[in-house]
């Protein structure tokens, strides 16, 4: 993985004042600044868009829950789906929209006005549209997460309080295409020649070859997604995408390392050991599949149970869990400046097994496969001798393991995907495998593992004519009801 140093940069600069005998300026308070910068407003949604895929705090994220990948102590509710009683539909559709979103709208607004009235050399004004061009990446990727948690949401009257301060739900599909629309057009819009954001890009240090490789890689995947609803239309975006050029090598991949000290340490630091609490432990689900495989990444996911035991024992999903009868998550993920991670080579070649499948490309399907499972082994430091044995289990090989394409492809991806719930829970939803079964106790009686987010709450109660448009749409709120993509 990629190391970058996480930069802190201040909201603000306060500029000393001498001592004058002009008065005009007392009434101005300069705790409470009025204006700010194009790129502190950037870094501060990159940081948030990161920390939201990353934390595993309750109140946050899920995900890795939902995957099955960990289980819960004394406090298995999220495990067994209760999303309502931290709210955590509304502290997901928060963060997007207000901390993420609306800075990276500011900072759009701040950088068109500032080309508009552009006094500088040539090479400056690159850099402005190649600005504008990354924010419209990061941007369609955190509106793809939001759709992806929740199906038909606001888009077109969203962040505009003044004008729709109770935005209107756009269709789900519509705005997927609007995406990958706008996807395109910033990733061939970038001077990959030019430069960017610089220093205050926490992800690619304003790499704008890397963006672009970014934003066509995430087309990708979106036109993956959307394959069983519009085949013909998928395989035209995906196709084209990869043509312009995507994801080669796990040097591309999108990764931000944090701070070494709080608060701008990795958010899994904070969560599983600066709070001093010992809340989850792998779940037995991604334990005994790994054990059956021999997995040689189990000692890099998790501790030995005994130690020194060389075995592996996973907490009961679902259940209440002793802390101390289990493996636990390895100490690798939990060094306060370990990466947040938003898409992987090895992602992108499991896509492209997929495309191969699909037949969106006449590509091998065991080759990109093969690629896929070997990054994933790569980036979790396996030795190239244990690669080579481990593709050829029959468990493991594509040409035996069991079941079919949809079997191979999303049992693999599901372990290479471990620490990344989100993407983990969307690989699960898109193949339905592995064959994830929810727990015997669960809120509200659910019987499977949930396929979307409830509506937050608060969406309910004060934009309810457009929250009641939305679900009478999708036909309910239910968490098991499916995103469009999801049609199987």
């Amino acid at each position: 993985m990629k190391n970058r140093l996480l930069l802190l940069i201040p909201i603000i600069s306060l500029f000393a004042s001498s001592c004058t005998d002009d008065i005009t300026g007392l009434n101005t308070d300069t705790k409470r600044p009025t204006y700010t910068e194009a790129n502190y407003l950037f870094t501060n949604a990159e940081h948030a868009m990161v920390d939201q895929v990353t934390s595993t705090s309750v109140n946050y994220n899920v995900f890795r829950l939902f995957a099955q990948h960990w289980a819960e102590v004394q406090y298995p509710q999220e495990s067994q789906y209760d999303l309502t009683g931290r709210k955590i539909p509304d502290t997901h559709w928060l963060v997007y929209y207000r901390d993420v979103l609306r800075d990276y709208k500011e900072a759009r607004n701040l950088l068109v006005s500032q080309k508009a009235n552009f006094v500088g050399t040539a090479e400056e004004a690159i850099a402005i549209d190649n600005k504008i061009a990354i924010i419209d990446i990061v941007s369609a990727y955190s509106y793809g997460i939001l759709v992806d948690t929740f199906g038909d949401v606001p888009y077109t009257q969203a962040l505009d309080i003044l004008n729709y301060p109770l935005p209107q739900y756009d269709d789900a599909q519509t705005i997927y295409k609007d995406l990958i629309a706008k996807l395109t057009a910033a990733s061939n819009s970038l001077d990959t020649s030019a430069g960017s954001f610089g220093a205050a890009d926490l992800i690619y240090g304003g790499n704008t070859a890397s963006w672009a490789k970014f934003a066509n890689s995430l087309r990708l995947r979106m036109a993956i997604n959307m394959h069983d609803v519009d085949a013909a239309y998928a395989t035209t975006q995906a196709n084209a995408a990869i043509t312009d050029g995507i994801f080669t090598s796990s040097a591309d991949g999108a990764y931000m390392t944090y701070a070494s000290t709080q608060p701008n340490a990795n958010p899994l630091y904070v969560d599983l050991v600066a709070s001093g609490r010992n809340d989850f432990i792998p779940a037995d689900t991604f334990v005994n599949k790994l054990n059956a495989l021999q997995d040689p990444r189990r000692a890099k996911y998790f501790t030995e149970f005994p130690e020194g035991s060389g075995q592996y024992l996973g907490g009961k999903y679902g259940s209440v869990n002793v802390y101390g009868s289990f493996s636990h998550i390895t100490t690798t993920i939990q060094a306060p400046t370990y990466p947040g991670v938003l898409l992987t080579y090895s992602e992108v070649e499991f896509l492209l097994a997929e495309a191969a499948e699909r037949g969106i490309t006449s590509d091998s399907p065991a080759t990109h496969y093969n690629n896929a499972v070997t990054a994933s082994l790569q980036d979790w430091n396996v030795s190239n001798t244990d690669i080579a044995a481990y593709l050829t289990k029959p468990e493991v090989a594509y040409a035996t393991a069991a079941g079919t394409w949809k079997q191979k492809i999303g049992e693999q991806a599901w372990i290479a995907y471990y620490n990344r719930g989100f993407e983990a829970w969307t690989s699960y939803r898109r193949l339905d495998f592995p064959a994830l079964v929810a727990p015997a106790g669960t809120f509200n009686d659910i019987t499977e593992v949930p396929k979307r987010y409830s509506y937050p709450g608060i969406e309910q109660t004060l934009n309810k004519t457009n929250y009641q448009a939305a679900i009478s749409k999708l036909g309910n709120d239910k968490v098991t009801t499916h995103v469009f993509w999801d049609k199987f």
